[in-house]
């Protein structure tokens, strides 16, 4: 019997409207090699074509998911603001329209030690026209999980973990203070009378909860009238 071949946890996601571009999400906990993976990046690697992400700065699913949304719709119509398909996710986290600040914020560093690396199965294409160079995405059947999770299990030193089927697990070491001052949100709370607290949960936890989903709200409706 062949030995088996080591693999990071991937889970992949299908969004709608954008089903043929499997998204691939895997999260790191404990990385020791954050200096060397943004070398490759910053190297333009081509191994290493990937969104590398901190971890503390995705509040949900939904965040990431939203921004990955974001990306495709900009490269699908031809209005997107950098040159690939992982370059123009990062961008599309940002709440302002500086690419070398949305590397900053959201970007891995060489402090990082929670990641989130996404692997999208596109890959751009380009053409020059009349008024510039036309930008859009294809489908890059080369791309699949197991070769992503291959991959990154070989080049990653830290701690795969397992994300749920909705992506449950992203969020959880989310830096909410540094969120709000990214976003300039310090003032969002939860609204009165909001949600009621589920079972088995106490004021404060119920309390938390409602406050991340109001969060979760607004920042998503920051990203998307960017994204218009």
């Amino acid at each position: 019997m062949a030995p088996s071949v080591p693999m990071a946890s991937v889970r992949t996601f299908t969004l709608p409207h954008y089903a043929a571009y499997p998204v691939h999400v895997a999260l790191f906990h404990h990385v020791q090699n954050p200096a060397f993976l943004k070398s490759q990046l910053v190297a333009a690697n081509p191994a290493f074509d990937y969104a590398f992400l901190d971890a503390s700065m995705i509040l949900s699913p939904a965040h990431l998911l939203t921004a990955v949304f974001l990306a495709l719709h900009a490269l699908s119509t031809h209005r997107p603001k950098t040159r690939s398909p992982h370059a123009e996710l990062v961008f599309r986290l940002s709440p302002n329209n500086n690419i070398a600040q949305s590397y900053a914020l959201f970007g891995i560093t060489d402090t990082t030690t929670a990641l989130v690396v996404v692997k999208l199965a596109c890959r751009a294409t380009t053409r020059p026209t009349a008024t510039g160079t036309h930008v859009g995405i294809q489908v890059d059947e080369r791309v699949t999980a197991q070769g992503v999770g291959e991959h990154l299990a070989r080049v990653v030193q830290g701690d795969s973990v397992l994300l749920g089927e909705r992506g449950e697990g992203l969020g959880d070491g989310c830096d909410v203070a540094r969120v709000r001052a990214v976003y300039k949100l310090g003032g969002v709370a939860a609204k009165k009378g909001g949600q009621k607290v589920a079972a088995g949960m106490s004021e404060r936890q119920g309390r938390q909860v409602n406050e991340g989903k109001e969060l979760e709200s607004v920042v998503l409706g920051m990203l998307s009238l960017k994204g218009s």
